[in-house]
């Protein structure tokens, strides 16, 4: 029967249709992302998308996710992501959600429907147009505090209707940010959804440990320091809470992170104690660096604290403020350029009677502002060696 069966890396002789799980191991031979099984175009889910975070920890770089408020935006992300020929990751905000269904609509404390709308809209509009960039791509949810759990609910409920029709939950991952609450509370709740999202094989990323700054109306600037620095005991709660549900959880550890963007010294950055968080994980559980973190307020980081932090297993960071000013940037640049285009629908430097459309047709600046973002995104893969 061997013509039935494949042989694994091992020398194995496996059953044809049996999926091996990808191990860590698998990661660091595998030698390309593309070499994950079921790695594909698009947006991926499950143990395709776990594979691509750890073949990202194992082989020292992360996936940069981009916060997204419009296709604009999504769009600029993809096309950084299919010019380098890299996994990429689009995430929404509940503000950023809200936005994208449509300011104009209710979105009420408490009900948060407008953010469902929206986020559900994005993700779909994701799975619609990733294909064709041709590049692996993760859809994510962001910070989520406990008064935007009917964001949260809602999410999942599109999670859930789409993993009964198509097997695979819409999103590939969402982020639950209770750590303005005690710790013990903060693990028991996202036990509770890593529960409902385990059989889906939904990714769950959590905060331990406060990141400070300003982030979607979340204001931690007036955060006690020790808040910003996480211990080993307590990260490694978090471990042991959430591994015997689901292995598939990242989380995003404080060391002395900040939201928004600030001057070099302004902020104390200290991705070293990543390391001791792995090493007494470790020395608990026997493995070698288990757990997976994500580098949070990575706006204006210095690159050798980004590699301290790559180091050390962070294998997804985030990026938001460096990509909003990029693409405000770009219209900016477009308009001192072309202001005297842009001072009415007739009349510029060529003549009274010149027509002006071209210049203030949207296509025009926003594909300026798209394109001073593709090269943020693009720098910032550089950064986190997703090249």
């Amino acid at each position: 029967l061997k013509w039935l069966c494949f042989r694994s890396a091992a020398g194995t002789l496996i059953p044809a249709g049996f999926v091996m799980p990808f191990t860590m191991e698998d990661a660091k031979k595998a030698a390309s992302f593309w070499d994950v099984p079921g790695c594909k175009a698009g947006v991926v889910t499950g143990e395709v998308a776990w594979g691509l975070l750890q073949h990202a920890k194992a082989h020292g770089y992360a996936i940069p996710a981009f916060n997204c408020t419009s296709t604009s935006t999504i769009n600029s992300v993809l096309e950084a992501g299919k010019a380098l020929n890299r996994p990429i990751m689009i995430q929404f905000s509940e503000g950023g959600s809200a936005f994208m269904a449509g300011k104009s609509l209710p979105n009420e404390k408490g009900v948060l429907q407008a953010s469902i709308l929206g986020a559900v809209a994005g993700a779909q509009f994701v799975r619609t147009v990733a294909p064709a960039y041709g590049i692996p791509v993760f859809v994510h949810s962001d910070h989520c505090a406990k008064k935007l759990l009917p964001w949260f609910d809602g999410m999942l409920e599109a999670d859930e209707g789409y993993f009964k029709v198509h097997g695979e939950p819409l999103f590939s991952s969402h982020m639950l940010d209770l750590s303005e609450e005690v710790d013990e509370e903060n693990i028991a709740i996202c036990q509770k959804y890593l529960k409902r999202m385990a059989p889906m094989k939904c990714i769950l990323e959590m905060e331990i440990g406060i990141t400070g700054g300003v982030e979607d109306g979340v204001d931690n600037t007036g955060a006690s320091k020790d808040k910003l620095y996480s211990t080993p005991e307590d990260v490694f709660k978090v471990y042991e809470g959430l591994n015997p549900i689901s292995p598939m959880f990242t989380i995003a550890a404080a060391f002395g992170n900040v939201h928004g963007v600030y001057k070099a010294g302004n902020v104390v950055l200290r991705p070293e104690l990543l390391g001791e968080f792995q090493a007494y994980a470790e020395k608990q559980t026997g493995v070698s660096k288990p757990l997976f973190f994500v580098f949070h307020g990575g706006s204006g980081s210095e690159k050798h604290h980004i590699t301290t932090a790559l180091n050390n297993g962070v294998c997804k960071m985030n990026v938001d403020t460096d990509t909003q000013w990029a693409y405000w940037e770009g219209l900016l640049n477009f308009y001192r350029a072309k202001e005297g285009y842009l001072q009415g629908q007739i009349g510029n430097p060529e003549g009274e009677d010149k027509p002006n459309k071209s210049y203030y047709d949207p296509r025009k600046w926003i594909r300026e502002s798209e394109a001073a973002m593709v090269k943020r995104v693009k720098e910032a893969c550089a950064d986190l060696n997703n090249v």
